[in-house]
Order: structure tokens, then sequence, then C-alpha cells
């Protein structure tokens, strides 16, 4: 075998040299017109040999799904402006259907007295708000227009996101519609303060969101997140800031957060409605996570799980009998005695964002739910009937 491929190689080298002899940069050949050249092509049978391919660097195929990406999506993605009485904003949005719901955050049409959808294609309408959810922070809005006008963006499945994967995110900052800007997925199930408050004047958390450090600027609230399918996974919400730009601005630290697709799926339908979406509730508060020293001055016996800090008089975490802490420490606001949360149905917690994600996704008001307590270090197990938080503190 090793004399036929190099009898092959040498016939292939030779053909390849004759055929390009006069444009070889730097070199000239010179033939008389009469003067024929004959090449002489051994024929060798290739058996067993691997066919030849050509590969495309990763760069020149990324760039190409991103720019079909861009091209299917974009006619999808609309800027929202806004017009209150305390003045203007902008934000992002996306078509969901091709009966003209749009979706958004609620804080980019928050106090609207006026709401414009801007189409990429020029096309301008007024749109009234049908639904909002405070928690998850987004809106649905509605808009009149002939159907060939709109291009519905396909929702994802968030469950399925993986750190690490390609997102991209498009939308409106500053004004500058349709722009596009790509990043990865940093994390997921952060957690956010919502927009709706207790009845102690403290703010709900909501769960499930995706980190990503693709650029979102003010102006993208409420745009697309969206995979290289060109699948909706999150909505994005809000950025992590630091100190402030030239021109005054928050500067952007890389560091932007995601409602996911899959709560979106949950509040659509009922949003769409003018209805208000009922989430689960415990009726407790938690740290979200421990270091091994606060762990040691709680009196812990271990650094993961949800340390149960406060719980509502009347809720159902404390109809359940789960305890808050109530024994001073040597931190002021810091109480031991209380119960770590480790498990939920069974499923080990890390953190109190591991709960909550699996509560909001997974449960609803009315469902039984078994929580796992570590207490005087034993392993207690204790049914919840999940309630609905309270809206407006009530």
């Amino acid at each position: 075998m090793k004399n036929r491929n190099y009898y092959m190689w040498f016939s292939i080298i030779a053909v390849l040299l004759a055929s390009s002899a006069c444009v070889i940069p730097g070199f000239v050949t010179q033939t008389s017109p009469e003067q024929e050249v004959e090449v002489a092509v051994t024929e060798v049978e290739i058996a067993d040999e691997e066919p030849l391919t050509v590969v495309i660097p990763d760069e020149v195929l990324l760039e190409d799904a991103l720019i079909q990406l861009y091209e299917n999506v974009s006619p999808g993605v609309v800027s929202i402006q806004m017009y209150s009485q305390t003045g203007s904003g902008l934000g992002s949005g996306f078509v969901v259907d091709k009966e003209g719901y749009i979706v958004t955050n609620f804080h980019v049409i928050e106090n609207a007295e006026t709401v414009e959808v801007h189409f990429p294609s020029g096309l301008k309408v007024y749109g009234q708000v049908v639904g909002v959810d405070l928690d998850s922070d987004l809106a649905v809005i509605k808009v009149e227009v002939d159907p060939d006008e709109l291009m519905p963006l396909p929702i994802g499945d968030s469950d399925q996101v993986k750190v690490g994967q390609s997102v991209v995110a498009i939308g409106n900052p500053y004004g500058l519609s349709g722009t596009m800007t790509t990043g990865i997925v940093s994390a997921r199930g952060r957690t956010l303060e919502s927009i709706r408050q207790t009845k102690t004047g403290q703010y709900f958390t909501v769960g499930d969101l995706i980190q990503t450090d693709a650029t979102i600027n003010p102006g993208n609230s409420g745009g697309p997140l969206l995979n290289l399918n060109g699948e909706v996974i999150g909505i994005n919400r809000a950025l992590q800031t630091s100190g402030n730009s030239l021109t005054g601005a928050s500067s952007n630290t890389g560091i932007g957060f995601a409602v996911s697709s899959n709560i979106l799926k949950l509040v659509l339908p009922t949003l769409k409605q003018g209805k208000t979406y009922d989430y689960p509730y415990l009726g407790l508060s938690s740290l979200n996570a421990l270091s091994l020293e606060l762990a040691g001055l709680l009196e812990l016996p271990q650094a993961t799980g949800a340390y149960v800090v406060e719980i509502v008089e009347g809720g159902p975490a404390d109809d359940a009998g789960v305890r808050e802490g109530d024994q001073p420490t040597q931190i002021s606001g810091y109480y031991a005695g209380g119960d770590l949360i480790v498990a939920i149905d069974g499923i080990e917690l890390l953190q109190f964002s591991d709960l909550l994600s699996y509560v909001i996704l997974n449960k609803q008001p009315g469902d039984e739910m078994i929580v796992t307590v570590l207490r005087g270090g034993e392993e207690v197990n204790l049914s919840i009937i999940l309630g609905k938080r309270p809206i407006n503190g009530q």
C-alpha cells in the first residue's frame, strides 16, 4: 500500500505542477505555439482511502448562522415607545402569534397612557396593554394589524438551556432599533426582586432567571434572548451595572438577566385574557446561600440548603409547622434555631433559588409539597399546602 500511495501522489503532483505552471506568482513559463505539452497520468486504483473533505472554519459557520438567524427573527422583534404623565420611555418586545399579541416587560409600559409599537418594516401602530404580571415583570400588548405584518417568534424550552451555549439578544437599546448582540448563557436559576410587594412592604422574589453576558442596555428590556435555532429562551429584563459611563448612563458589566421562556409559557395564556396569574405561595423568607462561616454561626450541620429566617404568620409554611430562626447570634439580624430546608418532594436543594424555581415551574396554588428540613440534627418531613401570592400585599 505504501508504494501504491507513493505513485498515486506522485502522479497527482505532476498533474498539479503541469496545470498550474503558468499562474505561479513570480514565475513565467514560455512555450512556442507549436509546442504541445502532453501529460501522462498513470491511472491508479484508489482503495480504502478517505474521501476528500473541505474544512470550513468554525468562525465562518457561526457567522453564516448568525446572519441567517437575524434575517429570520428580526421581523418579529419590535420597538416600543411609551408616554406617561411623567415622561416617555423606550423598550423592546416581540410578536408571539398572528392575533397581534406582543410580549414585553411590565416596567417598559408601567404607568403608560399611550403605547406605540414600531415594526422593522416601518409600520407604526398604537398598542393596548391587555395583561401584566408584576412578579415576572412581563406584560402583553395587543395590536390591530394585518396578520401578514406579524412574524411570531417560536418559544423554546428554557429547561433545556445549558450554561455555555451561545445566545443572541435583539432589541432597541438607546433607541437603536434592530440591534443584535451575542454572548453565552452564564448561569441559570438566578433570582431577582419582584415588583410586587408583601404585606410588610418587602418584595417577593422571582426565580428561574437566565444570566447572560450578551450585551443588554436600557431599551433592550422586553426583547427576546434567543438560542441559535431562533427560539426565544428568555425575555431580557435587567442588567447589573457598576458606576457610570462618560455620558452619565449606567455602564454594562456583562451581567444581564432574562425571564425564562418557561415562565412566559405559564403566564401568557392568563395575561392574554386580561387576568392575573396566581403564583404558588410558601409564606417564608430564606437566605439564598450559606457560607461555612455563616452556617457555623447559625449552628447548622451543613452549608447547603435554604435556611428559614422568617415565617409569615398564618401562611402555608406556618400552618405546616416550619420554624424560623429565633435565637440571637453574634451578628445582629441573624437568628439561629430555624429550619434548614434540604429537599422538596425528595429533590435535594443546594440553595433557596433551587426551591423557588421548582415551586414556580412545577406547582400551583392548592398543591401539596413535601418539604424536608434539618431540625436539631434530624430530618423532618413536612407537608405544605401551597397558597397563592397575595395581590398588592393583600
